[in-house]
């Protein structure tokens, strides 16, 4: 094991196994996230603290069937491994070493579509900017409760016996809370609009149907944030279209908007978070299946779970890992008791004649600053000859061309004279322009001109 190797060296802690589950709560997430992602790059070594379990100690049982593993004694570790926590992981050419949980499944996903990139739903677990979990546990409280706390707390809880009673540990509601909370994304309020235009057809739709058909037809649509969810686990070849909201909606204040819900762990999508987190609350449900005082405790939680067993990679890794789903229905019976008051504009909807191709739109800025007092003052553009001969260049570099209406086009012209304007006025022969979402106006204008 000394020197340089083939492949990257990926080292967990093996104390022992419980059923399906392996302990540490690390290994058993670590194995997890390779069977979901299928991830042949790593050769993987469970490390014993102390004698290598004999036959009848050590047995396959929790093991992913796709993965081939070597049982060593930590003292068998190279030496740069030896002073880390594991999981880590050993580069091939043995001398670079990643250490900690969220690094070293961070790690996992670049490692997985950088040998296949097709894998995006894999990418896609780092989440919006790629930076889920990548803040260390000392600074950030999300990163501690996931990597750390909630894996340490259900070990504890699963180390004591059923007949020993047991209180939820604190950390499960500390998760319980955070997925009570508003989700904030970064285009939240269009998501919102969505959501308010979807509860207004259901309930439009509702009010000339019988209640049991119209309870039927709310369980077989799914939430506009819950499509959204599932959209980012699948590649879609074509963009999905986008409809304009009708004038009431968007003429609707941000405040009266309905907050969007936790989907899952860290807001709408599915991240590397939950399937951090997945065989921590598994195993805690696994081992609670029996008190059904405890899965009512945690409602989110529990609804969370199930959404969570919906998800084609999850699904495959449970089967690869041996994980039988727990089954109940706690979460359903909570929500039948606090059901969701659809939010509802007070303007009835106004017959538009745009383009239902629309995509984007302005939202109501001088009213909201007339509202709070701000009156704005219009006077005409102070250098008139900025405007570009929109006419003379190809019709592709048009805002127009690409799916607005006419008013909003033209604002975009305008924004693209005054860029293009400044630039002239500050380029140099020999200058490098880069054109960065200015729909290639830049290139094709110096190049002309």
């Amino acid at each position: 094991m000394k020197g340089c190797f083939t492949e990257d060296h990926l080292y967990l802690d093996y104390f022992h196994q419980k059923e399906d589950c392996i302990l540490p709560l690390h290994t058993s997430v670590s194995l997890f996230l390779l069977s979901y992602c299928d991830c042949k790059t790593f050769r993987v070594f469970l490390v014993s603290p102390e004698e290598i379990p004999s036959d009848s100690q050590f047995t396959d049982k929790a093991l992913p069937e796709a993965l081939e593993f070597c049982l060593i004694k930590k003292c068998q570790l190279p030496s740069v491994v030896q002073n880390c926590c594991l999981p880590a992981v050993l580069e091939k050419n043995g001398t670079f070493c990643r250490a900690g949980l969220a690094v070293v499944l961070r790690h996992i996903i670049r490692k997985t579509y950088d040998a296949d990139p097709s894998k995006k739903e894999v990418l896609e677990l780092l989440g919006f900017k790629k930076t889920c979990l990548k803040a260390c546990a000392e600074v950030s409280e999300w990163t501690r409760l996931c990597e750390i706390s909630i894996p340490l707390a259900v070990e504890n809880f699963l180390s004591l016996s059923l007949d020993q009673h047991q209180s939820v540990p604190v950390e499960l509601l500390q998760l319980e809370k955070k997925l009570g909370e508003p989700v904030r994304v970064h285009n939240d309020d269009k998501i919102r609009r969505q959501k308010v235009q979807q509860q207004n057809s259901l309930v439009k739709k509702g009010s000339s149907n019988s209640s049991e058909e119209r309870k039927s037809r709310e369980t077989q649509e799914s939430p506009v944030d819950l499509e959204l969810s599932f959209s980012k686990l699948t590649v879609q070849k074509n963009p999905v279209s986008t409809k304009r909201e009708p004038s009431h909606i968007r003429k609707m204040k941000t405040s009266e908007l309905p907050p969007l819900e936790h989907i899952f762990a860290e807001g709408l999508y599915c991240t590397l978070a939950d399937i951090v987190l997945f065989p921590c609350i598994h195993q805690f449900w696994v081992f609670c299946k029996n008190h059904q005082d405890k899965m009512l405790e945690l409602p989110l939680i529990s609804s969370w779970y199930q959404r969570v067993q919906e998800i084609p990679g999850v699904k495959k890794a449970a089967a690869q890992c041996k994980m039988q789903f727990v089954q109940f229905h706690g979460s359903s019976a909570f929500q039948a008791e606090h059901p969701q008051r659809p939010c509802t504009a007070s303007d009835e909807p106004e017959e538009e004649n745009e383009d239902a191709q629309f995509i984007g739109g302005p939202r109501p800025t001088m009213t909201k600053l007339m509202a709070n007092g701000i009156e704005a003052v219009f006077s005409p553009h102070p250098h008139p000859t900025w405007a570009l001969d929109w006419e003379s260049l190809p019709a592709a570099v048009n805002p127009g061309e690409g799916k607005m209406s006419s008013d909003r086009a033209l604002r975009k012209q305008q924004q693209l004279n005054n860029l293009v304007a400044l630039v002239t006025n500050l380029a140099r022969p020999g200058d490098v322009i880069v054109d960065f979402c200015s729909g290639g106006v830049m290139y094709v204008f110096f190049n002309e001109t």
